[in-house]
């Protein structure tokens, strides 16, 4: 990944590990976006607080950088219990999981990202310890093995993931709440941004957040990447303000234009257009073509460009859209637009 994509990758960067804790709302109501979950978290915590019981289990799922973690954070918070947090590919066998349930008090929040990844072995180590409030360890293998059982204190299982289709069934199931994250209009991370400068201490116009908010890609962590970066510019080449002008020329120096593509994204669909004559053509075929990770491209890039018009998913495969077409000043191969020759690729 090249540095002038990755400051739109809505993937964790390391220098977001240091930064993102800090520009992170406090509160639940402080949380900007997402009016349906935040009001779904709202009725659910104050009902768990008058019963006096944990929260249900939840299930975030959506594509990365929308705030998936930070909900998790802020629904301990408003529960006044502690927050302990991991990711599927790091917890290899239940003892991993031992410790953190064993030593967390009744009502604590448990975190688990990526965890549609979660190793089967996890996965049935976990089922009856989110139902029945118990583990149960093998003590060795084979035929006689031995099991132990363990009570557990009642906590509140966060899951978060962006391949909502790979989770098993009896995983879904378990979860009381399941909730997902849309991409944000720019309007609201217009507002983020706004709030961001404050907290990191540089001037930014109105007009200045909005460009940054329109080339964001409709994700929270990339306003605030794309915010430090402008900053960083601003402070060198422009009095340390971002004005409309200065986001402009900012961005343009890292390859972000004003539909937000990056790079990457000029790689696919020029890719797609330019090779394969704008599709259908098969993820695989065009990740190798690419010289990408299929999984990459399908959780991070294809999300966007499908949400903002770019591509479509059909039956047969990846098609280029008119407004692909148009962007790059490429005249379209059928007359009527994606409702004219293109329906034929949906059966």
């Amino acid at each position: 990944m090249t540095e002038r994509h990755e400051v739109t990758t809505p993937e964790v960067l390391p220098e977001d590990t240091t930064v993102e804790p800090s520009l992170r709302p406090q509160r639940l109501e402080e949380f900007i976006g997402q009016d349906k979950v935040r009001e779904t978290l709202s009725i659910a915590i104050e009902a768990a607080r008058q019963r006096r019981e944990p929260l249900d289990h939840l299930l975030f799922h959506s594509p990365p950088g929308l705030g998936k973690t930070t909900l998790a954070s802020l629904i301990a918070r408003e529960m006044g219990a502690s927050f302990k947090g991991t990711s599927g590919p790091v917890l290899e066998k239940p003892a991993d999981l031992v410790g953190m349930l064993t030593n967390q008090r009744e009502g604590d929040v448990i975190f688990i990202d990526e965890i549609h990844r979660l190793r089967p072995i996890i996965e049935e180590f976990l089922y009856p310890a989110m139902e029945d409030w118990r583990g149960e360890i093998r003590l060795a293998d084979g035929p006689r093995a031995q099991t132990m059982t363990m009570d557990i204190e009642k906590f509140t299982l966060v899951g978060a993931t962006t391949r909502f289709g790979l989770l098993t069934a009896p995983m879904r199931a378990r979860f009381g709440i399941i909730q997902r994250l849309n991409f944000y209009p720019p309007q609201e991370l217009a507002v983020i941004v706004a709030r961001s400068s404050e907290i990191i201490g540089v001037e930014c116009s109105t007009k200045g957040a909005r460009i940054l908010a329109h080339r964001a890609r409709g994700t929270p962590r990339v306003a605030n990447r794309l915010l430090r970066r402008v900053r960083d510019f601003a402070q060198v080449r422009a009095e340390g303000v971002i004005t409309e002008a200065v986001a402009e020329e900012a961005l343009a120096m890292l390859d972000v234009d004003e539909y937000g593509l990056d790079e990457m994204d000029t790689r696919v669909l020029k890719t797609l257009i330019e090779k394969f004559e704008g599709g259908p053509v098969g993820l695989q075929t065009l990740a190798v073509a690419l010289g990408e990770d299929v999984s990459t491209l399908e959780e991070v890039y294809e999300p966007f460009l499908i949400q903002e018009g770019f591509i479509m998913r059909t039956p047969r495969g990846r098609v280029a859209t008119v407004r692909a077409y148009e962007r790059f000043g490429y005249e379209a191969p059928w007359e009527n637009g994606p409702g004219g020759s293109q329906s034929s690729l949906f059966g």
